[in-house]
């Protein structure tokens, strides 16, 4: 689970990735990562907090 966290706030695409597997919600991380890394972080952490575990 703190892996998880860990890579939403380094890396937001790999922490979407291990919560969620490679889909939309991946995808969507690594655009808003694309533009900059506060939104795909903000996203990614949102992500892994409300998926279970």
């Amino acid at each position: 689970m703190i892996v998880r966290y860990l890579a939403a706030v380094l890396v937001p695409p790999l922490g979407v990735a291990l919560a969620r597997g490679i889909g939309g919600a991946f995808w969507l991380s690594c655009l808003l990562t694309l533009f900059a890394w506060l939104p795909g972080m903000l996203f990614a952490v949102y992500t892994v907090a409300t998926t279970p575990a």
